[in-house]
């Protein structure tokens, strides 16, 4: 294809990703007054009553502005439309670049892709079902004498914001696994590493999360920690298979008239297959029998 039909392809293909998108916001604009309001101020709500400010078991967000509901309206439709529409813009994103990759890049992107909406997803779920622990721990701090009436935009953008911090974070093992693949990064590195790492996570989940209480905290760092073991174990998986496979072809890069770069000794015949230590045995045999059986 010629520049001007690659750029024709991207920007069909971005125009169709726009209109499911807007598609999703119509949906999550909808969708607002049917169930998505009270799921995202469910953890507020469900919160002792003394610490909000109407005693009597209503639960309310406020609104300070006359646009502010209708802006805020629009946001978390848009969201909520953005996720709802992923997989066929994705789908568009992966028909665009899927024609430059071979085949063992098609089959890591896939994977990729897969993973990483999966850990996406269970950070997001993660933070949701710790959000109302963190904010009852946050308002407790305040006193026994201050009850709270939170605004709806700053609530609102507090638990979206709790929920991609979340979600974000639980992609940066992926991330280190996939420059092991690409050789950036050998598990040697990560295995010396690896206390640094486990370290920096819980800086990282310290500074990143919108509550900043431990609770919250230890919530986002604890499953990051594991993730960051499984990753380091993967890194070495992979390295070991990949110096096997090096092994195999040093040993089959030599021509036919050429001595084999291996040496017939214990510790060379422990690292080679089996049947290739065979034919280095018969090639030590002279022509006519071991030397025991000649006259």
């Amino acid at each position: 294809m010629s520049l001007i039909a690659h750029l024709t392809e991207l920007r069909n293909r971005v125009a169709k990703s726009l209109l499911a998108i807007a598609l999703g916001t119509v949906v999550g604009f909808l969708w607002y007054d049917h169930g998505l309001l009270t799921f995202l101020s469910d953890p507020y709500c469900r919160l002792p009553n003394e610490l909000r400010l109407q005693g009597d078991g209503d639960c309310r967000l406020v609104v300070l502005d006359v646009f502010g509901g209708v802006l805020l309206r629009l946001k978390i439709a848009f969201i909520a439309g953005t996720v709802l529409s992923s997989p066929f813009w994705l789908y568009q994103l992966w028909a665009f670049v899927t024609p430059g990759l071979k085949r063992n890049e098609k089959r890591y992107t896939i994977g990729f892709v897969v993973a990483s909406t999966t850990l996406f997803a269970l950070g997001s779920v993660l933070a949701y079902l710790t959000l109302r622990k963190g904010l009852e721990l946050l308002l407790t701090l305040a006193g026994d004498e201050v009850a709270f009436q939170l605004t709806a935009e700053l609530y609102l953008g507090f638990v979206i914001s709790l929920l991609i911090a979340f979600g974000l974070s639980f992609e940066l093992p992926l991330i280190a696994v996939a420059l092991n693949l690409v050789g950036v990064l050998s598990y040697q590195a990560l295995k010396k590493s690896r206390r640094w790492i486990f370290f920096l996570t819980i800086v990282f989940a310290a500074f990143v999360t919108p509550t900043q209480d431990p609770f919250t905290m230890l919530a986002m760092a604890g499953p990051m920690v594991l993730l960051f073991e499984m990753a380091i174990q993967i890194a070495r998986f992979v390295d070991r298979r990949r110096a096997r496979r090096a092994d195999l072809e040093h040993f089959h890069d030599v021509d036919d008239d050429e001595a084999s770069p291996l040496d017939a000794t214990p510790s060379a015949l422990e690292t080679t297959p089996p049947a290739y230590v065979d034919d280095l045995r018969r090639e030590d045999q002279p022509a006519d029998g071991p030397a025991h059986t000649r006259g």
